[in-house]
């Protein structure tokens, strides 16, 4: 077995500083930041960066093993600075040799490159802050690097554990968060890897993803082509969006939805790319952003690296599909989730990725070039493709980040979806393939801006509408007036008082939150007159009325 090392070592990076924050807090109450609130208190603001570079010792960490090399930046948010493929001299993560920020972050200054882990908003006030860091090694010879971060705005906590396996090709990111208060907060994770682009790069999305949706689902658009206006551009000619010499002006897109559990970029000139690999049922989002490669993009790659030329973010959200969707997590409550990024090499447009191997399958009415690659050493792994019932390949060949299988099949294809293909080493699947019917589904629809309070007919949508709006922490909507609404229809509902009242103790407002939750015990128990026992005597004897006596003694 293979031995991952772990280790911390001091490196020189050239660095453009940044002033000093300001000591006066910010209540940037209505400030609206990446679709959501801007506030920022109490963490400090920092608004000057110097236009010169020194060198700057850093505090780094790296994880290596015999495939890659990573190395982790705790005084800057516990980012991967650096992920290598040591097997063919390849950054499969964008590399800013440079330490250049812009004001961009929630706080100010935010830099490019690597791979940025975003919560509990996005970017997440901590990207350029320093945190806490322990350094793990398991009995199985893997490595772990730990990651703490308290969100002072929230409350709310995050273990970020970066795992090096050994003989494996893969980083695995293991996230565990908690609420550590007494009150329902709100989040959204968000892992953010920046690629390296040029005009043989291509954005990889699952096969069954045909439309892609702007923030806030307020757009839409076929995917990979488009052939409409998005962004304010006009690609009605049909173009690949999937491209970024395709794509002049700074856009966004997420997938609408995927059954597959990847997405990654890849550089046809150098035959590699990275790929993310997580349970798509808790990790559905699935996005490209990138600044344009017009002018404007060409300006913002000048303003964030010296010399390593532009990038695009191939961000992936757990238990959110789209930005800025904020997901509840409960007093007290904890989740926790798996996600994983690989370089990976000569496959291309993936069909299918696992944690074990990757595949991909062009299929043409008389052939089928075929593409395997896997994240670790199988003596015996076995390829079969079948046709119909028809087994036209059942090989067995070595299969590892550097013996890449590759063949070209002659069949004749009738029909794609008879097509199967399955890769197995040790008795277990590995990766498997096979083409879904060709329909393309009826284009999305953007969401829907809320009405105003006094045009929703139910108060249930009063009430969903208003916790949609706390939610995804609204900066220009308030919840306010559609509880408010609610209320003026039915004072005594339940549910409202106890949202309000929820809401009333979140601003400090406790008198205000008392009557509210009275008036839900009141609704809630009118027709079930409750015993209540209480012991309401210094010498603590203990009696039972009803809930009218007891009331009326408070």
């Amino acid at each position: 077995m293979e031995k991952v090392k772990i280790w911390e070592e001091d490196v020189v990076i050239p660095t453009y500083e940044v002033g000093a924050p300001d000591k006066n807090p910010m209540f940037l109450e209505k400030r609206v930041y990446q679709g959501s609130s801007g506030k920022v208190y109490p963490y400090p603001t920092t608004e000057t960066i110097c236009h010169e570079k020194k060198d700057k010792i850093w505090h780094a960490v790296y994880l290596e093993n015999e495939y890659l090399k990573i190395m982790v930046l705790p005084e800057l948010g516990g980012r991967i600075q650096r992920a290598y493929d040591k097997t063919n001299d390849y950054d499969f993560v964008y590399y800013n040799h440079v330490i250049k920020p812009a004001l961009v972050e929630l706080a100010g200054p935010w830099i490019s490159g690597g791979i940025e882990f975003n919560w509990p908003q996005h970017h997440r006030p901590t990207t350029y802050m320093p945190v806490d860091y322990q350094l793990q090694k398991q009995e199985d010879g893997s490595k772990t690097l730990l990651i703490n971060d308290v969100n002072q705005m929230y409350g709310t906590k995050a273990i970020t554990a970066f795992t090096l396996y050994p003989g494996k090709a893969y980083i695995e990111i293991r996230g565990q968060l908690y609420n550590r208060t007494s009150m329902p907060q709100t989040f959204l994770w968000w892992a953010n890897p920046a690629v390296a682009v040029n005009e043989h790069t291509q954005s990889i999305f699952p096969p069954d993803v045909h439309s892609v949706y702007d923030h806030g689902k307020r757009d839409v658009s076929r995917f990979p082509i488009a052939q409409g206006v998005y962004y304010k551009h006009d690609y009605s000619e049909g173009v690949d969006i999937s491209r970024y010499k395709n794509i002049p002006v700074p856009t966004s897109y997420m997938a609408e939805s995927s059954r597959y559990d990847f997405v990654g970029g890849y550089d046809y000139q150098k035959e590699a790319g990275l790929l993310h690999v997580a349970d798509h049922h808790f990790s559905p989002g699935k996005k490209q952003w990138t600044w344009g490669c017009g002018e404007f993009g060409k300006a913002w790659d000048r303003n964030l690296t010296d010399e390593d030329g532009p990038y695009i973010e191939l961000m992936t959200g757990v238990y959110t599909e789209n930005q800025p969707d904020f997901t509840w997590l409960k007093p007290f409550e904890e989740k926790t989730f798996r996600q994983y990024f690989m370089p990976y090499k000569k496959v291309g447009a993936v069909k299918n990725a696992t944690i074990h191997a990757v595949l991909g399958a062009e299929i043409t009415d008389r052939q089928i070039a075929l593409t395997v690659y896997g994240t670790r050493r199988y003596d015996r792994a076995v390829i079969t493709v079948t046709n119909g019932e028809k087994e036209i390949c059942h090989e067995t060949v070595v299969l590892s980040p550097v013996d890449i299988f590759e063949k070209t099949l002659e069949t004749d294809v009738s029909k794609k979806q008879d097509i199967c293909i399955s890769v197995y080493a040790d008795g277990k699947l590995l990766v498997k393939y096979q083409p879904e019917e060709e329909t393309i589904p009826r284009l999305a629809k953007p969401a829907q801006a809320a009405k105003e309070p006094s045009e929703i007919m139910t108060n249930e949508e009063l009430l969903l509408t208003a916790q949609h709006i706390e939610q995804n922490r609204h900066a220009s909507y308030l919840p306010d007036p559609y509880y408010l609404e609610d209320l003026k229809r039915d004072s005594d509902d339940s549910r409202i008082n106890n949202a309000y009242g929820m809401l009333m103790i979140r601003r400090g407002k406790f008198a205000e939150a008392e009557t509210c939750f009275r008036k839900a015990v009141k609704r809630l128990t009118w027709r079930c007159p409750i015993t209540i026992w209480l012991p309401l005597r210094p010498e603590g004897e203990i009696w039972s009325r009803h809930w009218s006596w007891w009331k009326r003694d408070l």
